[in-house]
């Protein structure tokens, strides 16, 4: 017996949905999630529009409102909305089988809290894979107080549109990790030498395996619009600009730039820092930076470049309307390192340095799965192919192919609070593993995918000062995303001045530091924020209770 086929798939009542997005505001918001049709760049297919549009409406909010918003479901399947970056009760924080049972087809769900920030967020489905196919949209929070700093204020989404379905983008990486890469180094391709690209032969791995799902599938989009649709940024000579920077694609790393204009960084993940200018910045999948910039009169080319370089979203930014500025052309694939092995101690080398010959494959292979050193809680096991023998902190790191640029670039330790943070010393340390097996698609923490830890989650005191050190065991970047809480890098800037973020890119082969005091109670998802890497396992519930009293039990 054939199980009925949903609405979109039999072509029944649907309609092209918008590109680009209107504003929804007030204390009281009306949100619709259906099923469209969506077109650009020479691409169509099926999408998950909200309110008509794709990307969903921009919802601004104010500092110190209430707000109820009813979020009706028109799918014939589940849905949700969760508010990223926001601090509100975890029942409203929109994560099916954590602290929701998600939104019924037909149904309509209320979310209302108090808004108790400001800055730039986003929103997004947690069901499914339905953040792929366009359900996803910004989201401002004015500041109580006026920001002189600036003239206009615009928001720029980052994100990318393929019209295959989400699911069969699943299957296909678990068939084969490198589908989507055309990119991929031949055996006698550059200068690597023998013995190097033995190493990488023997962890079944590509040093250009950068993306997972890249430029080949996907036309990625500012706002909406592809790289031909001439979107706009519009001043007047004179003025400054701020450009609220979002990153909500599903799986891609962009660099931003503006080639000729410096940007001044004003903000990371919503939370103000000290302003630092620079020519160019990574923005990691689920975060968000601010900047202002001071453009001379003329048209410039406003650039977000996939990662592994194998496209880009471009818009202008332009005093004359209707004047399209010329991008810069797409620049070389980037190569992996040793570093991004996790030789960290071994990086500084050059070819001509080591000694290949004392090394042996077979011995580098060892110590790449060399599990003895791990900690007795991560799982040893078919989900986890590969670790980091010499893992080193690279938050000086500006990221995958940005490291040899004659610019400036935008790097973790450059990120300083604005306003001082509370001094508190963590009274706890924990460790958690970053693993996969890639081979196989497979993705965790500490070897352990989802489904099988849902009993076991991470527990924090309420109001518990924990200190987390993050290990990326494998040989790709994972932004890593903790929801209903900001946690300070751990990144050189003293104790006090620590920057707030709610996500952090954890580097290939390193390890990442944040503190967090768990003051937000409930339960919490926490994942790395590449849609099928969280799909696929890498996710984790927190929970945030008071801890019981001696004698108590739990």
């Amino acid at each position: 017996m054939s199980l009925p086929l949903p609405a979109w798939a039999r072509g029944e009542s649907l309609t092209h949905a918008k590109q680009g997005f209107g504003e929804v505001s007030g204390e009281k918001i009306a949100l619709s999630v259906g099923d469209h049709h969506f077109a650009v760049g020479g691409r169509k297919g099926h999408a998950i529009a909200v309110n008509g549009s794709v990307p969903g409406p921009l919802v601004r909010l104010k500092e110190g409102q209430n707000v109820r918003i009813d979020v009706t479901n028109n799918l014939d399947e589940d849905t949700s909305i969760h508010w990223h970056g926001l601090l509100l009760p975890f029942q409203f924080d929109g994560v099916p089988g954590v602290s929701f049972p998600g939104i019924k087809p037909g149904e309509t769900f209320t979310y209302e809290f108090p808004i108790r920030q400001n800055g730039t967020y986003w929103w997004h489905s947690h069901s499914g894979l339905q953040e792929q196919a366009g359900h996803y949209g910004p989201l401002i929070i004015e500041s109580a107080e006026p920001d002189p700093r600036y003239d206009r204020d615009y928001v720029v989404l980052l994100s990318e549109f393929t019209p295959r379905h989400p699911h069969e983008i699943a299957r296909l990486l678990k068939v084969g990790e490198h589908y989507f890469n055309n990119q991929m180094q031949t055996a006698t391709e550059g200068d690597m030498p023998v013995s190097e690209r033995l190493m990488w032969g023997g962890m079944r791995m590509n040093p250009r395996d950068i993306s997972d799902v890249t430029g080949s599938t996907y036309t990625f989009l500012m706002n909406g619009h592809g790289p031909m649709d001439g979107l706009e940024y519009l001043f007047a000579p004179g003025e400054k600009v701020r450009l609220r920077v979002i990153n909500g694609s599903a799986m891609t790393f962009f660099n931003v730039r503006i080639p000729g204009v410096p940007m001044t960084v004003i903000a990371a993940d919503g939370m103000e820092v000290a302003p630092v200018e620079v020519d160019e910045f990574q923005i990691a999948t689920a975060e968000t930076y601010d900047v202002i910039v001071a453009p001379p009169a003329g048209s410039h080319a406003l650039v977000a470049e996939a990662m592994d370089r194998s496209g880009m979203g471009v818009a202008s930014l332009t005093s004359h309307k209707g004047h399209r500025a010329t991008p810069p052309p797409q620049r070389e694939p980037v190569t992996l390192t040793m570093a991004d092995m996790g030789m960290g101690s071994m990086a500084g080398m050059d070819h001509g340095g080591m000694d290949h010959g004392a090394m042996g494959h077979g011995e580098m292979d060892h110590s790449m799965r060399d599990t003895s050193k791990l900690p007795a809680d991560v799982k040893v096991g078919p989900g986890l192919d590969m670790v980091s023998p010499m893992p080193m902190d690279r938050m000086d790191y500006p990221g995958l192919g940005l490291d040899n640029v004659d610019h400036r670039v935008l790097r973790y330790t450059d990120l300083k609070a604005k306003r001082m943070n509370p001094h508190r010393m963590p009274t706890r340390q924990m460790e958690i593993h970053l693993t996969g097996n890639m081979e196989r698609y497979m993705w965790s923490f500490d070897g352990k995918k989802f489904s099988a830890v849902t009993d076991d989650p991470i527990r924090f005191a309420y109001d518990e000062r924990v200190r987390v050190k993050l290990v990326n065991d494998t040989m790709m970047a994972h932004p890593i995303h903790l929801h209903g809480h900001f946690f300070e890098l751990v990144n050189g800037a003293g104790m006090m001045n620590q920057p707030l973020k709610h996500t952090v890119i954890v580097q290939p082969g390193s390890t990442a530091t944040f503190d967090v005091t768990a003051n937000e109670p409930g339960d919490w998802a926490f994942h790395c924020h590449l849609l099928y890497h969280m799909h696929a396992g890498m996710m984790q519930t927190v929970t945030v209770r008071p801890f019981p009293a001696a004698g108590e039990g739990a």
